[in-house]
């Protein structure tokens, strides 16, 4: 479990407390990892075994034979190695981390159809522990009112909290941010019904 029930159960309250102010929908989500990145420790390996002839062919009288052998025993040796996760994503390009994360995050955003929310006005909020990621993705019918300084600033209250290691503090901040500018654009109306659950998702 990457967050405790009782932080659970903080954050319901804060997604509650704000969509009582607003007819829009927040909604949250903690990935462990957003990918296993199996394949990185294998090119590092090859990459690895194809290096190791040229000092052996140099610097040794081994044969072709002995030099293959070789290559291959390295290949074994590093891909097992370097497929350790502590290792493993240590190796994965960050850019390629973010890219993989970012990806889940807008699949996760229409998977629980944020997009189909009244007047478009759903805000994800979205944090995975492997690629030291956070993203806050807001509909089309809230972007269109509201400046990009104001996402920036929710998310940067998230990732607060989570470099503090108290991710339920940053997702309370995060959240109570978005509810107040859904409610300044985004009153509630007459119904103001509950279109998704007030939790935050584990994936």
């Amino acid at each position: 479990m990457l967050i405790a029930q009782a932080d659970k159960d903080r954050i319901s309250a804060a997604i509650a407390a704000a969509e009582q102010t607003t007819s829009g929908e927040i909604f949250c989500v903690i990935a462990r990892q957003c990918g296993d990145y199996r394949t990185v420790p294998l090119v590092w390996a090859a990459a690895l075994a194809l290096l190791l002839p040229l000092p052996l062919i140099a610097l040794t009288a081994l044969p072709a034979s002995w030099i293959y052998i070789a290559q291959l025993a390295l290949f074994v040796v590093a891909a097992l190695i370097l497929s350790i996760p502590a290792i493993r994503f240590h190796i994965v390009p960050r850019r390629r981390m973010h890219q993989q994360a970012h990806a889940e995050a807008v699949r996760q955003f229409l998977a629980h159809g944020l997009h189909k929310t009244d007047n478009r006005t759903g805000v994800l909020i979205f944090a995975s522990e492997a690629e030291h990621y956070a993203e806050v993705i807001a509909d089309e019918g809230i972007v269109a009112k509201v400046p990009q300084q104001v996402w920036d600033e929710a998310l940067a209250a998230l990732i607060a909290g989570i470099a503090q290691r108290r991710a339920a503090d940053g997702f309370v901040a995060a959240i109570e941010r978005c509810g107040a500018v859904l409610a300044q654009h985004f009153p509630p109306g007459a119904l103001n019904r509950n279109e998704l659950p007030d939790k935050l998702i584990e994936i």
